[in-house]
């Protein structure tokens, strides 16, 4: 038995995929000349931090979200919260890290990430173990404990395999609805679910610069949310329908990027940066990298000298997207 989503192309899923690639084509030639990507970026992962964890009830604001990826502390009353935000930003560079994975996604990367979200914050089961217990959704019942394994074995199959031919906006959407409905573990699954649909966005290559938060729109309306999940079951498994809301739901986040990424020309007015190839490559190797790169690493990552990397970094410094923290002997580069 394999899985095998069904669902129409319909006139509608259309005009959302091409309005789809029209933005993505828009953002995309605009962040070729942009010093401030990594601003949206790291707009984007709080921004995501803050609403996937909304929705499943984190009180947090984003203001706070914000504090707490910035190193701040919060008052101690706060704790779990805290570390809910503060597992979803660590699970989020994991799976940055692993947006170029082109081996299969295993059920062991599956259970390193619900750890990496789901340690210490949860009210019931094992981090990174999937569920031994029956649970209830709502009105839904998923699958017993027994049939666990072998569903998301058939979901693996398809992710490593069939996903491909498909349109990533598609696929991580069908992703996302097969993994809610299955419910592998028995706490954590909304986030687990959201990250996973994430990162098959990023294995595909539609968001290079990591600077789309679909999980806003999602948080922003959640009884849309949860009532679109539920239209699968009502149709007999078809996911004609949820794949046309969350369409929309990427198109509104593409549109609100591209306002944003007009909002930082304005700012920077006639001012533009063009990026050489080595500076972007710098700047995704310090996304990846929150601790930051001493200049030794700088230097062997990309197989420069010290003088080459000290040309590459200076614009960089200068507009302020990089900056050096600790001393000269001990310090190392950050994004601003």
């Amino acid at each position: 038995m394999s899985f095998a989503p069904q669902f129409t192309v319909s006139a509608r899923l259309l005009r959302e995929l091409e309005a789809i690639a029209d933005l993505k084509a828009k953002i995309a030639a605009a962040t070729i000349q942009v010093a401030w990507t990594p601003r949206l970026a790291k707009d984007s992962r709080q921004r995501g931090a803050h609403a996937s964890t909304a929705i499943e009830g984190n009180p947090l604001s984003l203001e706070e979200v914000r504090a707490l990826d910035g190193g701040a502390a919060l008052p101690v009353h706060a704790e779990r919260a805290q570390r809910e935000v503060r597992n979803y930003l660590a699970s989020l560079r994991w799976v940055e890290k692993r947006a170029k994975q082109t081996k299969p996604v295993t059920h062991e990367d599956l259970f390193r990430l619900h750890r990496l979200l789901a340690d210490g914050v949860m009210d019931q089961g094992d981090a990174g173990r999937y569920r031994t217990i029956a649970v209830r959704v709502g009105r839904h019942l998923p699958p017993s404990p027994d049939l666990v394994s072998g569903l998301m074995r058939e979901l693996f199959a398809w992710w490593n395999g069939p996903a491909a031919e498909w349109s990533p906006v598609l696929t991580s959407a069908i992703l996302h609805y097969q993994f809610e409905d299955i419910h592998p573990f028995a706490d954590g699954n909304g986030r687990a679910g959201r990250m996973l649909a994430l990162w098959e966005l990023y294995r595909r290559g539609f968001d290079t610069h990591h600077i789309f938060s679909i999980d806003e729109f999602y948080w922003e309306d959640r009884a849309r949310y949860y009532a679109s999940l539920a239209t699968v079951p009502k149709a007999g498994g078809d996911l004609t329908a949820w794949l046309e809301y969350t369409t929309g739901g990427v198109r509104v986040t593409l549109e609100r990027v591209w306002l944003r990424v007009q909002q930082f020309a304005a700012k920077s007015g006639a001012r533009k940066t063009v990026l050489r190839p080595s500076q972007e490559r710098l700047l995704t190797l310090l996304r990846e990298n929150h601790d930051g790169l001493a200049p030794a690493e700088i230097w062997a990552a990309l197989a420069v000298t010290k003088q080459g990397a000290a040309h590459i970094l200076a614009p960089l410094l200068k507009a302020k997207l990089v900056k050096r923290i600790g001393t000269r002997k001990t310090g190392c580069y950050i994004l601003a």
